[in-house]
């Protein structure tokens, strides 16, 4: 592991925020006058013991199904973004990056996605079939061919290539819209539960 990737999970670690938790209440101290000449001393004490007694970070040694899925197809859309760099004219490389934005966030739900068979076979599809193929077709071409229009077609190669990055991007769209659908149902299940469980609050969530 870098030694930038310990540093950023320590950083967020229960033992880094719990010293500096109590470090705070010692420079507050200080202001306070309350900490006397030796204040760094006192400071670096506290984050200390806040280290110390915080509780250690929780073990995730299992990997559910999803992760394992959503993980290779993640590899597959790196190993395919690898692959079409420096190939294509900027708007398609605009469109294929725009594209995989939003592949990448509906990746980051995998639990949510693996739910949805139809939904992770089109996100899945897009990766290793759709997306590849069209940009591959398109690499083959000669690049003046296919920016020339050809006579009795309605659109260039290049227009075809952005059209159907068009129609994948507004697919992926709809299968992240789905996840958000059932992520915001899933709030307002909660909030009926809540208000069933502890009926008389304010607190409305719909």
């Amino acid at each position: 592991m870098a030694t930038s990737e310990r540093v950023l999970r320590y950083l967020g670690s229960t033992r880094n925020i719990a010293g500096s938790c109590l470090a705070l209440l010692g420079l507050l101290g200080h202001f306070l006058g309350l900490a006397g000449a030796y204040w760094p001393v006192v400071v670096i004490a506290l984050y200390g013991a806040g280290a110390l007694l915080a509780p250690p970070e929780r073990v995730r040694l299992t990997i559910s199904h999803a992760e394992v899925e959503t993980r290779a197809l993640r590899a597959d859309l790196d190993g395919l973004l690898r692959r079409v760099d420096g190939r294509f004219p900027e708007d398609v490389h605009a469109a294929v990056r725009g594209l995989a934005e939003v592949v990448g966030g509906v990746l980051d739900r995998a639990e949510q996605l693996a739910a949805s068979p139809d939904q992770l076979h089109v996100v899945s599809q897009t990766i290793r079939s759709y997306l590849p193929t069209s940009l591959e077709a398109y690499a083959n071409l000669p690049r003046r061919y296919a920016l020339t229009r050809r006579a009795g077609r309605e659109r260039s190669a290049h227009e075809e290539l952005l059209a159907q990055l068009a129609l994948l991007d507004a697919r992926m769209g709809q299968v992240a819209e789905a996840i958000h659908r059932g992520d915001e149902q899933a709030l307002r299940d909660q909030g009926r539960f809540l208000r069933d469980r502890f009926g008389g609050s304010g607190l409305t969530l719909d």
